[in-house]
């Protein structure tokens, strides 16, 4: 039997009166993947800043490396005893070379001089022991989000680091990088190293994970070996209850009829998107399936003005609309929900209650356009309670609020507009389980209310819960669509068919 190379026992982290983590345990073994899970907030990054030395622990606890007791004054005494954090914020200088970013900290110099060869013959090894496409001596600035991942792999390789703990790793990687990161995850647990998984995406701890470790309110509710690993399990661990109650589903699709809210006609942009027409009917949740690069976010880019068109036209209850700008679109009726709401949709410095009347201040401006700040912080206390957003204040900014309060943040703007279409690009993209239920049940509730609301998601079963009908993209074009009737559910294979060009190869 192999010996834990760490073991946490009984770790407390109390922040004044506030309890973040109440007698946690955590074993991990070399050459193990342990994925860890639960929802924010519910003490995992804690956890793990109590590991690497950043946080000190309650007293009454215990951590032991390799069988040995440890206590850290630091992040320098973590990394010492051979532990190592990749933050989902990478922690580069762009403005520094790949070597002397692995170095930083430990710069090896010659009479007060960098010595640069020696620290790039020095990575050398380690970056061909991890396959990279670049040299030592690149500027990190101009490298790619997965090739910074291996930078920092690489940094952590370099300390000889025992345990490796990666927070949420993809998030901003392609698939492509996504699988050749699995692949490099794969070969360094062969190499005995222990590897900290966290992640909110079902798919990679199946594929990644050896072990799921569950943390809910800061306890532990639960840990799961490979045969265990199953999503129903894991959702009632992390949210406590049953995941039959997951999606919310009540809006009634057979009440949808008459003329479509929104209609695109053969749009095309001469590139990606190349004549595709749809429907979505108010009360109507469409799902836009397809593989990453069918160009679905392109086509929405098309038909809110983000993009220029080659050819067709939108249309709104009937009524042909021209829109160039995604200020037209919302005048029209369409809000547009991004995928990228740090970088396209929140101010994150500004507050919540900002955030929230940003796309309304005209409406609100009094005589002169002077804003009405009552009405504003009307609304956003309003949105607060309808979208259960959970932050101590309505002027705290929206940067320091978990991913999907966040994305309510952002939807309440929208909805500030009374959309008469909401197209929502990745929902629930970066947040946790219990936040997308809540986002589920967001959107069911705009159906039932009568909104046109059209769904891109890269996820199946998100797809396949939340939706009436889903229409197919393959290569910019429309391959299919399928509709849920009450003798025949939507299907997952039939959709992965029509996104892979699959139901051509069977016909």
């Amino acid at each position: 039997m192999i010996d834990p190379i760490l073991e946490m026992r009984r770790v407390s982290k109390s922040f004044f009166s506030i309890k973040a983590l109440r007698g946690v345990d955590l074993t991990v073994y070399p050459g193990e993947i342990h994925a860890l899970m639960g929802e924010n907030g519910a003490g995992k990054s804690t956890l793990m800043k109590i590991l690497s030395g950043a946080y000190r622990p309650d007293p009454g606890g215990e951590i032991r490396i390799e069988g040995k007791p440890v206590h850290f004054n630091g992040p320098h005494a973590g990394r010492a005893a051979g532990i190592s954090i990749i933050y989902q914020e990478l922690s580069l200088a762009p403005n520094l070379s790949v070597a002397q970013n692995i170095y930083l900290g430990r710069e090896v110099s010659r009479f007060g001089v960098l010595a640069r060869e020696a620290m790039e013959a020095g990575v050398g090894p380690i970056l061909e022991r991890l396959g990279a496409d670049f040299a030592p001596s690149t500027l990190v600035a101009g490298l790619s989000m997965g090739q910074r991942q291996l930078v920092e792999i690489a940094r952590a390789l370099h300390a000889r680091s025992k345990i490796l703990i990666m927070d949420e790793p993809t998030t901003a990687l392609s698939a492509g990088e996504s699988e050749r990161l699995f692949g490099l995850i794969r070969r360094l647990r062969a190499e005995g190293l222990a590897i900290i998984y966290i992640s909110h995406r079902m798919d990679e701890v199946y594929a990644l994970g050896d072990r799921v470790t569950v943390l809910r309110d800061g306890t532990l509710v639960g840990s799961l070996d490979k045969p265990e690993i199953r999503a129903d399990t894991i959702v009632r661990l992390m949210v406590g209850r049953d995941v039959s109650s997951f999606y919310k589903k009540e809006h009634d699709p057979s009440a949808v009829h008459g003329a479509p809210v929104l209609a695109a006609v053969d749009i095309a942009d001469g590139r990606r998107v190349k004549g595709c027409s749809l429907t979505v009917h108010a009360g109507e949740v469409v799902g836009l399936a397809g593989l990453v690069g069918a160009g679905r976010t392109e086509l929405a880019h098309l038909i809110i003005g983000a993009a220029a068109k080659t050819a067709g036209h939108v249309e709104i209850e009937g009524h042909s609309v021209d829109i160039g700008t995604p200020g037209e679109a919302l005048e029209a009726g369409i809000a547009y929900l991004t995928e990228d709401r740090k970088a396209l949709g929140l101010f994150l410095d500004m507050s919540c209650l900002d955030n929230i009347n940003l796309a309304v201040l005209g409406r609100d401006a009094r005589l002169g356009g002077i804003l009405d700040r009552d009405k504003a912080r009307d609304r956003a206390r309003k949105a607060f309670a309808a979208l259960g957003i959970r932050a101590a204040d309505i002027r705290v900014a929206a940067g320091s609020l978990s991913g999907g309060n966040q994305q309510k943040v952002l939807l309440s703007r929208l909805l500030a507009t009374t959309p008469k279409v909401l197209i929502l690009d990745e929902p629930t993209r970066g947040v946790d389980v219990g936040a997308k239920s809540e986002i589920y049940s967001i959107i069911d509730n705009l159906a039932k209310a009568g909104t046109a609301v059209l769904v891109i998601s890269s996820d199946l079963p998100e797809i396949i819960g939340i939706c009436d009908r889903v229409i197919v993209m393959r290569a910019g074009l429309i391959a299919g669509e399928i509709k849920r009737t009450a003798t025949a559910p939507l299907d997952q294979e039939q959709i992965m068919a029509l996104a892979t060009g699959m139901e051509q190869l069977d016909a």
